[in-house]
């Protein structure tokens, strides 16, 4: 303890678990030990089961359903369609276009068409056979490139966005012109814990707690509370264990129809996916089809970036709106480019609905534009390195959107940080060091090395005048901190990151951060957009300090000294005599200290809908890339042996997990090169099961070394900005890079098969 009687003082120094420092997260034990409790996991004494009823067609007209037969069926407490929603019968992140059952036509394999409720999962699988549903099978639209002028999908229409970016002299012309056309597969986000969580009832008032896995509780309360015709108030959202999200839990899934149950039943109902249906119940990440062209002159300056980009939405909206007006903001890289064409386009088919993955965007384009400018290095002759080094943007320079890119921009230093690492050794004679790897398949003098670079930028924050606000409040008494902020935590490391914000800020590590509600503070957005270190962590901040400044005037009063003279710095509290040296967190003991706040970043403004120019962006986040591969050409088999990276940070709040995000984001980036792709075919998904959507596993992934690019940035707090989306951004194009350079194949689409490789 600390004696703050008048005249003597005990200084005690502060936890070093502040800022700065590689702090274990507070749930990492129970994780690995297995007492972490997921939303999976969630019980209740009178707890009923939940299931949904999807479409086995992508586009079909609802002739009839019947659900006589499934309530029949001892254990079945009820069923539920559209007939049963008493609110808003569609939903949706930006426009509500998504019904909560479909009545009258599907537009997407495993559309939801009712739910049951019983008193067994077994039950729940015999109700879901029983309900009968008659379908007229129709046509479905699965070409993106065809689908403006398809049949529409949807009463909005197909386009859901187009966004034109007119920047500089439309008509400038280089002394040396490059073409490509490039193409991106669907990727999944494949987070380990597949949807679930409980809605539970409240006695007597008709008001619902719902316990979910989720990205953005606010969002989530808001979209159920439509749907149920409930006020906002009358809807709780409380965040339960997270078992990974990169984008795939900002949707609604299954909230309305675990809710509705639960109301027709008045009991909880829980409710769970099996991996297959996971793959049915979630948006996706984009597919893409972009045509390039560059310019620049005979030196390599860069003089006209033209691109034509088409992203698949599937069947309703999500976030594709604001994705592609990421891909065109981002179209040209991380570059000065004076002169810019670009034209992006977000459309409906009967594919499955996509919507934000890690990178939302930018991850596509970045593809296009770095290989790109692989192709014009070869044009010129000229190094690869050297030709992004001579077109790097610098803080100053004006993007193609018109806005002065006033942020840190370390460009240049991210792309020496990756290079900088010496090469790794050719691999020896060890079969798990070869191509194909345990399967003895690879003939070493069939395997060629490759080396590649690329480097990615996209925007940190929500951007286009979307409001980006965040709550946070702070309580001190007694030398202990409770903290309350709606930021989802999904393996990010947010809850670690706030506790470590109120040690440096109050001195103790008596901190406690309460759960994520809509019960208990405002609304904290989404955790995505790289955003909420950079948002909530900078509103936890805030309220600290406003914390630490009640304390300040508080002992100004107990020492009766002007409030002028005591100073507050690094968790501690002084007076200018020297009289007073304590932390902050125990100078006074026995008064409550509160505060609670609304935290945003400055205005953002739309895009011209017809120039594509405007302020819409806060700030922006950079990373390069560099990957080494060997290839068996014969076979085509790739094995990615390293990736090196330089990662603008702002300032490490926490180096480990900031490297561990890193670590995260390339093996993501490196499934999306060479093996994660969900396989449609006329709109069924074909492999909805992680035996056939392959994803990198440990002996998959590289060495990856990292040097983080520390200066910090204006707004963040202690200067940090987000890490999580930047890793995923050009470690993709690095590889397919590497792998052309292995074998001399343009190799236009990611991820790379075997088959482009061998019948290339």
């Amino acid at each position: 303890m600390t004696d703050t009687s008048a005249g003597s003082t005990t200084t005690i120094n502060p936890p070093a678990t502040g800022v700065g420092n590689s702090v274990d997260r507070p749930d990492a034990s129970a994780k690995v030990l297995g007492s972490f409790e997921f939303s999976n996991d969630l019980n209740h004494e009178r707890m009923l089961w939940g299931a949904t009823i999807r479409s086995p067609h992508p586009s079909a007209r609802i002739v009839s359903i019947n659900v006589a037969p499934a309530l029949a069926i001892p254990g079945v407490a009820a069923v539920v369609t559209h007939h049963d929603v008493p609110g808003s019968p569609v939903y949706g992140l930006i426009s509500h276009d998504q019904p909560v059952f479909a009545s009258d036509v599907v537009r997407y394999q495993g559309e939801p068409v009712a739910a049951v409720a019983a008193d067994h999962p077994d039950t729940c699988r015999r109700a879901m056979v029983a309900v009968e549903v008659v379908y007229e099978v129709t046509e479905p639209v699965v070409d993106l490139l065809t689908a403006a002028t398809a049949k529409p999908v949807h009463p909005d229409g197909n386009v859901v966005r187009r966004v034109p970016i007119r920047f500089g002299d439309v008509d400038a012309v280089g002394d040396i012109v490059v073409e490509g056309t490039y193409e991106m597969g669907m990727q999944d986000q494949a987070f380990m814990g597949p949807e679930s969580g409980m809605a539970v009832p409240a006695a007597g008032d008709g008001s619902i707690d719902l316990y979910v896995a989720t990205q953005w509780l606010h969002e989530d309360r808001d979209q159920v509370a439509d749907c149920l015709g409930l006020a906002r108030d009358d809807v709780r959202i409380h965040l339960a264990g997270t078992g990974g999200a990169f984008g795939a839990r900002e949707d609604v899934s299954f909230h309305v129809h675990a809710c509705l149950l639960a109301q027709h039943t008045n009991r909880p109902v829980k409710m769970q996916y099996r991996r297959d249906e996971s793959f049915l119940g979630h948006v996706h990440r984009h597919p893409a089809h972009m045509t390039y062209r560059h310019h620049a002159t005979n030196d390599g300056r860069l003089v006209k970036v033209e691109c034509d980009i088409v992203l698949d939405g599937g069947a309703y909206a999500s976030s594709s709106f604001a994705v592609c007006g990421n891909a065109a903001r981002f179209a040209a890289g991380p570059y000065k480019v004076p002169n810019a064409v670009v034209n992006a386009s977000v459309v409906r088919t009967n594919n499955p609905p996509c919507g934000a993955m890690r990178g939302f965007g930018a991850v596509q384009v970045c593809f296009g534009h770095e290989a790109q400018m692989d192709k014009l290095a070869a044009a010129l002759d000229m190094d690869p390195l050297e030709i992004r080094l001579l077109n790097a943007l610098e803080t100053g320079d004006r993007l193609i959107t018109g806005q002065i890119l006033d942020g840190v921009a370390p460009v240049r230093e991210c792309i020496e940080a990756a290079a900088a690492f010496p090469l790794p050794p050719i691999s020896g004679n060890d079969v798990f060091d070869q191509p194909g790897g345990a399967g003895r398949t690879a003939d070493p003098l069939a395997v060629r090395r490759g080396v590649g670079f690329a480097v990615g930028f996209k925007n940190a924050a929500f951007a286009e005048g979307f409001v980006d606000d965040t709550h946070a409040r702070c309580r001190l008494e007694n030398g202990q901190v409770t903290l309350w902020c709606a930021a989802a935590e999904v393996g990010q490391g947010f809850v670690t990151i706030v506790r470590q914000i109120a040690v440096s800020t109050l001195g103790t590590d008596r901190v406690e951060l309460m759960r994520a509600s809509t019960a208990d503070i405002g609304s904290a957005g989404s955790t995505s957009a790289s955003r909420q270190t950079y948002m909530s962590g900078a509103a936890v901040l805030k309220a600290c300090e406003e914390v630490a400044e009640q304390v300040r005037l508080a002992i100004a009063a107990t020492h009766d000294v002007a409030p002028e003279l005591v100073t507050i710095e690094g968790g501690r509290a002084r007076t200018i005599d020297g009289r007073v040296d304590v932390i902050v967190a125990d100078a006074i003991a026995d008064v409550r200290f509160e505060a609670e706040l609304r935290h945003m970043h400055r205005e953002t403004y739309p895009l011209d809908e017809e120039t594509g120019q405007g302020d819409c962006d806060v700030t922006w986040i950079f990373a390069a890339h560099r990957a080494v591969v060997d290839v068996d050409v014969e076979l085509g088999l790739v094995k990615v042996v390293e990736v090196t990276t330089g990662q603008d940070v702002g300032v490490a709040l926490n180096p480990l997990h900031v490297i561990g995000q890193i670590e995260g984001g390339i093996s993501q980036g490196v499934g999306l090169a060479v093996m994660e792709e969900i396989i449609t075919d006329v709109g069924l998904v074909r492999n909805p099961s992680f035996t056939d959507y392959l994803l990198p596993t440990m002996v998959d992934m590289p060495d990856v070394r990292i040097t983080l690019i520390e200066q910090p940035e204006e707004g963040g707090p202690f200067g940090a900005k987000g890490v999580g989306e930047t890793p995923s951004l050009s470690s993709t194009p690095a590889v397919a890079a590497a792998v052309r350079a292995a074998t001399g194949l343009e190799l236009t689409r990611v991820p790379i098969k075997p088959q482009d490789i061998a019948l290339g």
